[in-house]
């Protein structure tokens, strides 16, 4: 299992994989604020958030980051070798550049920078991961995500 393991980090340290678009409408930012009681009139009220310079309504930052997992599932990455579960360790340098307004498609960018053992049978994968919102130049967020890998 070892050479697997260490085959796999050498092979996946480095590569980037990216997501399919994926709309960010107003029901999901809804639904959002329901689960996360943060009805910000920003969020939810169409009318109120198009008197601001967004012009409408945009969605929560950490909607934006809670979609990494599932961007992330859509890519055609590999499976860590005998993993049993996967789980967040945290962010480092999480940055919100931009809004994303409602009805946007957002994709992202995942970069393996690091897969390194901390304890037998673990390991944490850092990746350098950029949302960017379709059309636009500059990035809705920007962070490194920490996962601890428990084999």
């Amino acid at each position: 299992m070892q050479a697997a393991i260490a085959e796999y980090i050498k092979s996946e340290v480095g590569k980037t994989y990216v997501s399919d678009w994926m709309e960010v409408d107003q029901a999901l930012i809804d639904n959002f604020a329901d689960v996360t009681r943060d009805w910000n009139f920003l969020h939810v009220d169409s009318e109120a958030a198009a008197q601001t310079e967004f012009g409408g309504t945009i969605a929560h930052g950490f909607l934006v980051l809670s979609l990494l997992a599932p961007l992330r599932s859509e890519t055609p990455r590999p499976r860590f070798p005998g993993l049993r579960v996967g789980v967040n360790y945290g962010f480092e340098k999480v940055r919100w550049v931009q809004p994303v307004r409602s009805g946007s498609r957002i994709r992202a960018t995942f970069r393996i920078a690091a897969i390194t053992e901390t304890d037998p049978g673990r390991f944490r994968e850092e990746q350098d991961v950029v949302v960017e919102v379709e059309g636009l130049e500059r990035p809705a967020v920007a962070a490194r995500w920490l996962t601890m890998y428990i084999l």
